[in-house]
């Protein structure tokens, strides 16, 4: 079966649904286990602050603690965030617009897909739309 970014290449670099499936799987899986291990961190940083009798104000590690905090909030919302990207790839593999540029409607290269499997546009658009604030190339 021939998804929409690959329909220009030669049919024995065609990825599969079930190998793209698979690739976003594993990557989800990855991103299970980085959640887990971000979620784990900001509990112990939180109950190692909660056993102290120090505040965050008057504290002189109070502000690195405040600091951590949320440096590991904001990782665990960029990996949730990536979660639902991934799952948005499952979506459109499932319908056929997997790998089809969502802003000009060409195919996505294969080495953009392959560094980024939850690609939403091609590098061009991407690098346009990062140019106005939009979209980042990561996208």
């Amino acid at each position: 079966m021939l998804l929409a970014s690959h329909v220009n290449r030669a049919a024995t670099s065609v990825p599969d649904e079930l190998s793209i499936l698979t690739r976003l799987e594993a990557e989800r899986v990855r991103i299970l286990a980085q959640l887990a291990g971000l979620r784990r961190g900001f509990q112990e940083t939180v109950d190692a602050f909660v056993d102290s009798n120090a505040d965050d104000e008057h504290d002189p590690e109070g502000s690195t603690t405040a600091f951590e905090r949320s440096q590991l909030t904001t990782l665990i919302r960029q990996a949730e965030r990536h979660l639902d990207d991934i799952e948005e790839a499952r979506i459109r593999v499932a319908s056929r617009r997997y790998g089809l540029c969502e802003t000009c409607g060409q195919p996505v290269s294969a080495a953009r897909l392959d560094a980024r499997p939850v690609a939403r546009t091609c590098i061009e658009c991407a690098a346009q739309s990062s140019g106005r604030g939009h979209e980042s190339p990561l996208t």
